[in-house]
């Protein structure tokens, strides 16, 4: 629970992350989005300040479309980069600390090794490049603030890879999924206990801004990660398919993913303190409780 907060302010609405930061720190978050925040109406931003100045912003609130993002580029640059810099831009006039999420997909996947804060960036397509453009716009109006990139991110609730295998198991005996991208998933409740640690320290003093992931511990790929699933999901009645690894030539989409988005956290350890869980931890507690709802509805 973070107790130097006096006021928290979280965008995103009924986004993944939003929904768990505002169950870890009840009371404290306040949640926007559409229609009162959209960064499709800059100036619902505007008035956003004109009623509250907030000690911290997070901004949770993103396109996250990534095949949509192809067709629907302007879009995506609004919600990703434009209305960001825009929300720091504020947040440095008002004298309020940012934390910005971003993503794996600012790299190619072409490194062969987890990424750290300092590699070459280089996105393959829309979806990354509006992303890496927020972060640039963000870190140009507020230098302090605090951009965290994440990866592979589910919950609960939402729409998120756990999830859709788990309704695809209902449908289907036999699945095809990609197995040879390979990155780290994040759970929403255990990414929001970070941010929270980030936010106890940039409201101290002298706390540092910059760049820093934030994601699962350990790795996996797509197949690797959905057949975990479902060893968890058999535990609680659920039909298990057959998992068939594919490549990704099998399964082409309209955005080009990155083959290997693994990202090194260690900075984050080193100046927050704040370290996420392995992975294969928090996929059972979250497995379990979509199992429960789903037997309980």
């Amino acid at each position: 629970m973070v107790s130097v907060v006096t006021t928290l302010l979280v965008t995103g609405g009924t986004g993944q992350l939003a929904t768990s930061l505002a169950r870890a720190a009840p009371g404290l978050a306040h949640v926007v989005g559409r229609p009162s925040f959209d960064f499709d109406r800059p100036d619902s931003i505007v008035a956003l300040f004109d009623d509250e100045v907030p000690a911290l912003v997070v901004n949770a609130a993103a396109w996250t479309a990534v095949d949509l993002a192809e067709s629907e580029r302007d879009a995506a640059w609004r919600a990703n980069a434009t209305g960001p810099g825009l929300l720091a831009g504020l947040c440095a006039r008002h004298g309020t600390r940012l934390i910005h999420v971003s993503t794996d997909y600012v790299f190619d996947g072409a490194k062969g090794a987890p990424y750290v804060e300092s590699d070459p960036v280089s996105p393959t397509g829309v979806y990354g490049a509006s992303k890496l453009a927020g972060e640039q716009a963000v870190l140009a109006a507020l230098p302090g603030a605090v951009v965290l990139r994440t990866a592979w991110v589910y919950a609960e609730t939402g729409k998120n890879f756990v999830r859709t295998m788990l309704n695809a198991a209902a449908r289907t005996d036999r699945l095809r999924v990609v197995a040879d991208q390979r990155g780290c998933p994040t759970n929403a409740d255990d990414l929001a206990r970070a941010v929270l640690s980030v936010a106890d320290h940039l409201l101290g003093p002298g706390a540092p801004g910059g760049i820093y992931h934030a994601c699962g511990d350990g790795e996996t790929t797509w197949h690797e990660f959905a057949t975990a699933i479902f060893e968890e999901a058999g535990k609680y009645g659920v039909r298990v398919p057959s998992v068939e690894p594919i490549t990704t030539a099998d399964w082409p989409t309209p955005a080009r993913r990155p083959a290997d988005s693994r990202l090194d956290c260690t900075k984050l350890a080193a100046m927050f303190g704040a370290r996420l869980p392995h992975w294969r931890d928090s996929l059972g507690r979250a497995v379990a409780a979509m199992c429960h709802a789903t037997a309980s509805s």
